[in-house]
């Protein structure tokens, strides 16, 4: 029984140092701010989503009823 408690002593040891390692290997990495170009593409993605949306209520079958957007 004695071993079993050292077992799990020893795996919540290891477990933490993991999530530490883990913990301090992600302050690494900063931020990345986001280019003009970046924004520009974000943008386009945006409005081409929306007109492949409004396109797809505009020739649905029941276009009687209306979309507020």
């Amino acid at each position: 029984m004695k071993g079993l408690g050292r077992l799990v002593v020893n795996l919540k040891s290891k477990i933490k140092s993991l999530k530490m390692m883990k913990k301090a290997s992600s302050y690494y990495y900063d931020k990345m701010e986001k280019s003009e170009s970046m924004r520009v593409e974000i943008r386009s993605r945006k409005a081409r989503k929306l007109i492949e949306d409004t396109l797809k209520i505009a020739d649905s079958p029941k276009s009687s009823k209306t979309y507020t957007f």
